[in-house]
């Protein structure tokens, strides 16, 4: 009985690991991650400009790896590639082996 409750245990354990795991995106096919064991500084308050036009969006400055240290790439306005395409913010995400970036991107 007591083999049972620890198979059972185990189970449970994988299954909850590999729905974490789902959870955390990786990086897209073909781009290796940059792993790094310090995590990111808090983003810098920007001063966003005025909008050159309304078919433009604003994304965010962000925080890159620079081979050593973190350097700032400020935020920038960028024009829709189509009319309903949705920016996603990239995004510094943390695993075991450290941190890593996921770029943004425009998702129709």
């Amino acid at each position: 009985m007591r083999y049972a409750t620890l198979a059972t245990r185990l189970a449970l354990a994988a299954l909850l690991l590999s729905s974490v795991a789902a959870c955390v995106p990786l990086p897209p096919p073909g781009e290796t991650a940059v792993w790094v064991r310090i995590g990111p500084p808090e983003p810098r308050r920007e001063v966003i400009v005025e909008q050159p036009g309304p078919e433009y969006f604003w994304i965010a400055g962000y925080y890159r790896w620079d081979g050593g240290v973190y350097a700032w790439v400020p935020g920038r306005w960028e024009r829709r590639p189509r009319e309903r395409a949705v920016w996603v913010s990239g995004r510094w995400y943390h695993e075991r082996r450290g941190w890593y970036w996921v770029e943004g991107h425009w998702r129709s």
